[in-house]
């Protein structure tokens, strides 16, 4: 089981509504709009993409994390190390 197990409709729901959205700005350059239009549009599925990224980081802490650290040992320093170096990436995006 994923810790995104119980948000996974969430989860699918919005990453369909982005994939519009990206299709949307690959339209608007086939027809010529006005750069700032698309540039907005752009910063927009960025912000969705990030929204979607933190609820699955949310997920996976209260998730996979917490089991691992009622495991204890190896276990939880590997969960741990994952998630920091998923903030970090995330940060850096």
């Amino acid at each position: 089981m994923h810790g995104y197990d119980e948000d996974k409709a969430k989860v699918i729901a919005r990453l369909r509504r982005i994939e519009g959205q990206v299709r949307a700005i690959t339209q608007m350059v086939e027809d010529d709009k006005y750069c700032i239009d698309i540039l907005t549009q752009i910063s927009a599925s960025n912000s969705a993409l990030k929204s979607v990224a933190l609820l699955l980081l949310d997920d996976h802490l209260n998730h996979c994390v917490r089991q691992a650290s009622i495991q204890g040992g190896e276990v939880a320093d590997e969960k741990l190390a994952e998630a920091s170096a998923a903030i970090a990436r995330l940060v850096k995006s």
